[in-house]
């Protein structure tokens, strides 16, 4: 009886210790502090989350503001949804794909109307892919399993008749582990950013087989405007923190407006010098993914609408559903003066 009796109140215990640690989790962020999970943070296309921090303007905002990184999309939207950080930097496709699959996520500030991304081809695997027509039998390289690389892959090999299983995916990262893998010949093809791009290509090591830092390039290969690095929360959370949203949004559009004022090399003086082993280098592909970026973080009219496109023709989770694009984002936040 005492035994049952201690066991009792060993589970009250635990009871209430996660009864307080649900409702510390519940607010959290509430006192200013905002944890921001980016996808890769040396990527170029995420370039605003960290330039936001170097300009202060997080600070002017008000909020204490911390920058974390994964290598991969999708681990990012794993801590999001884990409740571990209140915000990601990562691709808008996320939204509507976790939609799919029951949970409510939304993009509160579009950074790019393009992915900003190529599929590169190693250069001693050029004479045989001369485009994704040619990708059955090889080994694709992408970010992780589920990130935005894989569904833009799987995407681009479906539109030229190659299906899902008629090549494999393999995730290798992005940076110096993408270009591990082209150099090792692990994979043949893949998908990654700037300035890892620009880096195979000085080398020697790749080529660029489908172009997607563009508008032109990204109409061609997926038929729209593509809106792809952007700043989503949990639906729940921009909800009930309207004015914390509202001033991350107003913090990060001032940034795409330094983004359009100034030059590459005024925009990379900003960033950390860890981000730029290469400088000239960076600064090139830098200047070349500026337009990439929109100049007042709304979405693009015609972008959802795309990306829905590109999801539904591969992705057996978002074929066939009924999505509500409404709910995958919002202007209400970068609009809020």
């Amino acid at each position: 009886m005492r035994h049952t009796f201690r066991k009792l109140r060993q589970i009250a215990l635990c009871a209430s210790v996660l009864s307080v640690g649900l409702a510390q989790h519940a607010y959290a962020g509430d006192d200013g502090k905002l944890s921001i999970m980016v996808g890769g943070a040396t990527k170029i296309i995420y370039l605003p989350a960290k330039l936001t921090e170097q300009l202060g303007y997080f600070k002017d905002e008000g909020l204490d503001v911390e920058i974390l990184s994964q290598p991969a999309g999708v681990d990012a939207e794993n801590e999001l949804l884990a409740g571990a950080v209140q915000a990601v930097v990562g691709f808008y496709d996320h939204t509507i794909d976790l939609q799919s699959k029951g949970k409510q996520v939304k993009a509160i500030v579009v950074f790019g109307q393009v992915p900003g991304e190529a599929e590169v081809v190693a250069t001693k695997a050029a004479d045989s892919i001369k485009s994704m027509a040619d990708v059955k039998g090889k080994t694709l390289g992408v970010t992780g399993l589920g990130s935005s690389t894989s569904f833009l892959t799987q995407y681009l090999a479906e539109r030229n008749g190659v299906h899902a299983d008629q090549f494999t995916m393999l995730p290798v990262g992005a940076d110096a582990s993408f270009i591990a893998a082209i150099r090792q010949g692990r994979i043949d093809t893949g998908m990654t950013t700037e300035p890892t791009i620009s880096a195979l290509e000085k080398a020697g090591d790749a080529k660029v087989l489908v172009d997607m830092r563009t508008l032109a390039g990204t109409k061609a290969a997926l038929g729209g405007t593509y809106p792809a690095a952007s700043l989503y929360v949990q639906s729940a959370w921009a909800d009930t923190h309207k004015a914390q949203a509202a001033k991350l949004a107003h913090a990060f559009v001032k940034t795409m407006q330094f983004i359009h004022t100034h030059s590459a090399e005024e925009v990379a003086a900003k960033m950390p010098t860890d981000y730029q082993k290469d400088r000239t280098l960076y600064v090139n592909a830098l200047r070349a993914s500026m337009p990439m970026f929109t100049a007042d973080g709304k979405m693009p009219a015609d972008g959802p609408q795309t990306v829905l496109k590109v999801l539904s023709a591969f992705s057996p989770s978002v074929k066939g559903k009924h999505i509500d694009l409404t709910k995958t984002y919002t202007d209400e936040f970068v609009e809020a003066k």
